[in-house]
């Protein structure tokens, strides 16, 4: 049925009934102050089947700030360990989230609904449980930035505020997001059996997810090598999806990997602005081990990890082959993705020096990484043609008239149009991207309990390769102070 309420949601809570090892079982802790909705996400109530009218209710914001159950939901705060920083820490777990239960639509299909500032777990080792304003609205937005780039992701449905005070760098108010995703399984989740030596318990974990998220290979006698082949295939994929639109995660530990290939936990992102290949997001990341050029290989690096725990349940030579097909994925879906970033149709020799003279270019002079995308797709690929308004972006212009020769050949071989190629660019280069500078007028205004930004951006970023007339500013380069914003864990 469609257009379900709060009351008439399905849901059936599948990790609730593996063994109690698993997850501590807890209610989330209401507010102290009224719990009120601040966004909903229409899209992602249809992901579930809920009537968006609902979230006019009380009840919507109470339910989703912790004051309130829907019938059939089983809360629970999951278990997991990770390496942080490339250190090992036996246990993690939820220590800010509870997943609430798994709502299941019409079709069948499962979403987890977990939500993020709920309050203390038996797991929130020295933290307070709570998430504010701030990073609420980041994630909040990003994840919706994300899926409109077509980038695999967890959703929102809705972030919930209240005047409660959380602490941290400064006194700040508290806020909390409802999360989505198929399953908030990580590769840390297989961690911490592993290193407890608690195999039969990793083997439940393996069959689960097989199970439940890969059920084509239920019942085959190589089932956890074939899982780990296509979780190796899917993070490969993802992130060369992240280096093809100048996005970083910034805090890629074990713990923050999702086993379905999902961008999962957005802290202290960023997408680039001016761009450096060693843009460091997160300034607690003081060695750079999460730079966006190190990334392709902190995924090989974690996947190594995922593979060290399955070597009780499947061959070693199995899982090394499997790992072996990461890195030529991840170069050949970047530059698949680069051609057409490029507008180019078909794959040739040269590719390689056509990208990677273009990103030199782009690191030598540091120019906007989303505008001169953008507009490269206006490249005027006639004879004597100057293209005046992209030599802007570079110091060195007669490098790029160079390379422009180049390029200009190249589209004149394959034999396009122009007004066919920059129709084909501007559906894979974006001209809106939740800068850090938009996201933090964003946040200053909520602060303010004026809301408009954070609707304003949602719209812009779910659709984000059509250019919206009067929407100009936001499609712009950041202004300077908008440049070096710090963002951290907390953020």
């Amino acid at each position: 049925m469609a257009d379900r309420t709060l009351e008439t949601l399905r849901f059936d809570n599948s990790y609730a009934r593996l063994p109690d090892a698993f997850f501590a079982k807890l209610n989330p802790t209401p507010f102290n102050a009224p719990p009120r909705l601040i966004h909903g996400n229409p899209a992602a109530a249809a992901l579930i089947d809920l009537d968006p009218e609902q979230f006019a209710r009380p009840e919507f914001a109470g339910t989703f700030g912790g004051s309130l159950l829907a019938p059939g939901m089983d809360p629970l705060a999951m278990l997991y360990a990770g390496h942080q920083f490339g250190v090992y820490v036996p246990q993690l777990g939820d220590g800010r989230a509870i997943l609430l239960g798994e709502a299941v639509n019409e079709r069948g299909g499962t979403w987890e609904l977990h939500l993020k500032g709920a309050g203390m777990t038996p797991f929130s080792r020295d933290g307070d449980g709570r998430a504010v304003l701030r990073s609420t609205i980041r994630e909040y937005l990003c994840s919706e930035a994300m899926h409109g780039l077509g980038i695999p992701t967890t959703r929102a449905l809705c972030l919930v505020g209240s005047d409660d005070k959380v602490y941290r760098e400064d006194v700040e108010t508290g806020a909390m997001l409802l999360r989505m995703a198929p399953s908030h399984v990580r590769f840390g989740t297989f961690e911490v059996f592993y290193y407890r030596k608690q195999y039969d318990r990793l083997r439940v974990l393996a069959d689960y997810v097989v199970d439940r998220h890969y059920p084509h290979l239920r019942g085959t006698a190589d089932a956890v090598a074939r899982l780990f082949l296509e979780v190796v295939e899917r993070t490969a994929a993802l992130i060369a999806q992240w280096q093809t639109v100048g996005w970083a995660h910034g805090v890629m530990n074990t713990d923050n990997m999702s086993i379905l290939g999902l961008t999962l936990d957005y802290g202290p992102f960023g997408f680039m602005d001016d761009y450096d290949a060693a843009f460091v997001c997160n300034h607690s990341d003081h060695n750079g081990r999460y730079a966006f050029n190190q990334q392709p290989y902190i995924g090989l690096w974690n996947l190594s990890c995922l593979a060290q725990t399955l070597l009780p349940l499947a061959p070693k030579e199995a899982l090394k082959e499997a790992l072996d097909r990461y890195t030529p994925i991840v170069e050949s879906e970047f530059r698949r993705r680069m051609r057409l970033k490029l507008g180019l149709r078909e794959e040739r020799s040269g590719d390689d020096e056509l990208i990677g003279g273009l990103l030199a270019m782009l690191q030598e002079s540091h120019a906007d990484y989303t505008r001169l995308f953008r507009e490269l797709g206006r490249f005027d690929s006639a004879p004597g043609a100057t293209n005046e308004s992209l030599r802007e972006y570079f110091l060195d212009r007669d490098r790029f008239a160079a390379w422009a020769v180049r390029y200009r050949e190249r589209l004149r071989d394959e034999g396009d149009a122009d007004d066919d190629r920059r129709e084909r660019m501007d559906r894979v280069n974006p001209c809106y991207v939740l800068r850090n500078y938009l996201a933090q007028t964003a946040i200053e205004k909520a602060q303010r309990k004026d809301f408009s930004e954070i609707e304003r951006l949602f719209d812009l970023l779910r659709d984000p390769y059509r250019e919206r007339p009067g929407m100009e500013p936001y499609a712009a380069a950041p202004p300077n102070w908008g440049k070096h914003l710090a963002v951290s864990c907390s953020s």
